[in-house]
């Protein structure tokens, strides 16, 4: 009877191995189609004019369209439009209601700990990250970071100025859904 259970065990330990290293593949491979399609976007969109930058552009829900350069981490990533799950499995998601680069207002960002931002703990201020569009790149500094609960939603806001604000869970290697979120402040480079 016990070698049974034994075996039992194992092969549930097989299966659930097995079943998460799927889902690790499809992430993987889902934000690495996510990242062909955001360069391919902005590579067709190269030479083309258009009036007052970002003003005209538009995008589908769980579309990609830019990618997020992260010099720190030596890391290139597809920004995808929405941050419901489907848009977080295919990359770092643009909130809905914030504005894109160039607008001159916040415009918010966010992507899972442990897939996108894996190795964000590294990040600090003085960093630099570049949004390209479609239409430019742009170039922020992080100037401020905070860590906030899951459900304060106070980080979203008017700013009055132009702020790529950037968010993960945290902390960083918290099993499971994390309580807090880590939140980064980012101005242009002039």
């Amino acid at each position: 009877m016990l070698k049974y259970v034994s075996t039992l065990f194992i092969v549930l330990g097989i299966i659930f191995i097995a079943f998460f290293g799927y889902q690790l593949f499809q992430s993987k491979q889902s934000q690495k189609d996510s990242l062909a399609n955001a360069e391919e976007l902005i590579s067709s969109y190269k030479g083309k004019e258009s009036n007052e930058e970002g003003q005209t552009f538009q995008v589908a829900t769980n579309e990609a369209f830019a990618t997020l350069e992260i010099p720190k981490l030596n890391k290139t990533l597809p920004i995808v439009e929405g941050t419901d799950a489907d848009a977080l499995d295919k990359g770092i998601g643009h909130l809905v209601d914030s504005v894109f680069p160039g607008e001159g207002e916040q415009i918010v960002l966010s992507g899972h700990r442990d897939t996108v931002f894996r190795n964000f703990a590294q990040i600090e201020i003085g960093d630099q990250f570049t949004v390209n569009m479609p239409y430019g790149s742009y170039t922020y500094e992080i100037r401020e970071t905070e860590i906030v609960s899951e459900d304060d939603t106070s980080v979203i806001r008017n700013m009055g100025e132009e702020v790529l604000v950037v968010t993960t869970c945290y902390p960083f290697r918290y099993v499971g859904n994390a309580p807090e979120r880590f939140v980064t402040y980012a101005y242009p480079v002039k």
